[in-house]
């Protein structure tokens, strides 16, 4: 595993914030932090085909933006997500023939996807309800803080669907643990914020009024360390789930060793002898 082997920590063919410019959700640049605005507060914030895809597009792209360093989500209006459309999603589903579903269902798990494969940690403020695929775009996240108010609900199993979907079946067992996810994915009952955060959904819970605040805060503080190695640290989180133990701590040794080429290592060392904070600068 090496700088250049891997494409998204390679160097090349880097873009910059300024030109993001998504038409279907809101975005914003706060010093290293991304913050992506899921903005259709009259409906919950739910998502269309076209924000689907955009949403896709727009985390592959964060892959090659330097400047961003952390990545928060949140929604508009005291809420986070009410999943996909009804009217604009759900309904045209219903229509279509196989191609098309299967082009549809591929689509949605290439965002989570790009949400994992995406090297900034991301950040999810999750208030009001999180639904469907508002609860797997939380899952995907790397952190996530919500409200006591909040309402996180795996909602497929009440439409006539399977819970596995968009990657929920693995990757939501390994964040509750499977007995938990099992009750989640078979009842689609809602899971609360208080018991989302005894659950280990939640990391952190904050007050209604201050969840944007301190999400934002929180990812400030991630974006104010070593770049280069927290993209690695969610590489090989990512990677890990299918290797061996002696597997993983090899890889775990080549990763490392990547990371003591980095000048922010050496910028950390340099400051621990100097009895000074060091300043990363991500390289």
């Amino acid at each position: 595993m090496t700088r250049a082997m891997d494409p998204h920590l390679a160097s090349g063919n880097r873009q910059s914030a300024a030109a993001i410019a998504p038409r279907h959700v809101g975005w914003a640049l706060h010093g290293r932090v991304g913050v992506i605005t899921l903005n259709r507060p009259e409906r919950k914030n739910p998502l269309t085909f076209e924000s689907y895809a955009e949403l896709r597009d727009l985390f592959r792209t964060l892959a090659q933006v330097d400047e961003v360093r952390a990545i928060v989500v949140q929604g508009a209006g005291g809420n986070f997500c009410s999943g996909g459309d009804v009217h604009e999603i759900i309904g045209p589903l219903t229509k279509m023939a196989m191609p098309d579903l299967l082009a549809f269902t591929r689509m949605t798990g290439d965002f989570v996807k790009a949400m994992r494969a995406c090297p900034q940690p991301v950040v999810s403020a999750i208030d009001g309800v999180c639904a469907g695929a508002g609860a797997i775009i939380a899952m995907a996240s790397d952190l996530r803080v919500g409200t006591s108010r909040s309402k996180t609900a795996f909602l497929f199993s009440r439409v006539g669907l399977a819970g596995c979907d968009m990657g929920a079946c693995a990757l939501l067992p390994r964040i509750v643990g499977q007995g938990r996810a099992s009750e989640l994915l078979y009842t689609g009952r809602s899971l609360g914020g208080d018991e989302a955060l005894q659950w280990g959904f939640f990391n952190r819970l904050s007050e209604p009024d201050a969840l944007q605040a301190d999400a934002l805060a929180w990812a400030g503080e991630i974006a104010a360390g070593p770049g280069f190695a927290h993209a690695m640290t969610k590489r090989m989180l990512h990677q890990e789930w299918a290797m061996g133990v002696d597997e993983a701590i090899e890889s775990e040794a080549q990763a490392q060793a990547i990371c003591m080429m980095t000048q922010d290592f050496h910028r950390a060392y340099e400051a621990f002898a100097a009895k000074s904070k060091p300043v990363f600068e991500g390289d």
